[in-house]
Parts: structure tokens; C-alpha cells; sequence
């Protein structure tokens, strides 16, 4: 079974059964969350939809977004990510992984973010074991 793996340099961390996600976390100096939508598949994270309530230094809203209930919404195309690296500190704070129509922060399977290993990285894997399909259970 694919599922999400999380970790770093190919260490896994966690592993959840989750066919997709949606990765959100809050623009550190404008204070808007911004949610990308990911699909789990065998040649990685694929970004479907995005959306953000508003733009951020470094974060502008693109050209073909469109404004609904309050956020813009828009798709990249992208290729498959493999992995999908984020950087964490501690300054701004964590990402939060939704599914199952609850959100969690990272650092419930990952830790807190730390100055001392400022990135964690997500990618599609194969689940190595029935016990891992327990991890996402609760999660959400």
C-alpha cells in the first residue's frame, strides 16, 4: 500500500495511510494560512489545489487565482515531488497536515521545528508494515 512518509535524507520518521492531504500553515509576517492539496501516488506528491486568504511578502497571489468564499484559489502544474521538502523553524512556526477532515502540526509525528534540523521532508512511499496503518488512525 502508498502511503505518506515523513522524515529526512531518506530516514522515515512516520509513515500514515493516506491516499491525500492537505498541508497548511500560516504566512509568518502577514498572519494568513495558506492550504495546498496533495494526492499520494506511486510517482510522488501531487499538488492539486491551493488556496490562501490573502497574499504575503514573497507569496503573491498568482494571475489565474480566483476569489471564493473568502480565499483564492488556483492549481500549479507540477510534476510529481519526491520528496516535497519543507523548512521548519522554530521563528515561524509549524505546518499543520489535514486528512481525514482534521489537521494535526507536524510536529506530532516529526517533533517541534528546531534551528538545529530546519527541514523535514515528505514523499510517497510503500508502507513497510499492517502496524503503520495504525499511525493515521487517530490522526487527522
Amino acid at each position: 500500500m502508498i502511503g505518506l512518509c515523513m522524515g529526512l535524507a531518506g530516514a522515515v520518521w512516520a509513515q500514515l495511510p493516506v491516499p491525500a492531504f492537505t498541508l497548511a500553515w500560516q504566512h509568518t509576517i502577514e498572519k494568513v494560512r495558506w492550504e495546498e492539496d496533495y494526492r499520494v501516488t506511486a510517482e510522488g506528491l501531487l499538488l492539486g489545489e491551493a488556496r490562501v486568504k490573502g497574499s504575503g511578502a514573497g507569496m503573491e497571489i498568482p494571475a489565474d487565482a480566483e476569489l471564493r468564499e473568502g480565499s483564492w484559489h488556483y492549481q500549479r502544474r507540477l510534476a510529481p515531488l519526491q520528496p516535497l521538502r519543507l523548512g521548519r523553524t522554530p521563528e515561524a512556526g509549524d505546518y499543520q497536515l489535514c486528512f481525514n477532515q482534521r489537521c494535526r502540526a507536524l510536529s506530532d509525528w516529526a517533533g517541534p521545528p528546531q534551528a538545529s534540523q530546519p527541514a523535514l521532508e515528505l514523499w510517497s512511499c510503500e508502507l513497510s508494515s499492517p502496524a503503520s496503518a495504525d499511525a493515521g488512525q487517530d490522526a487527522g
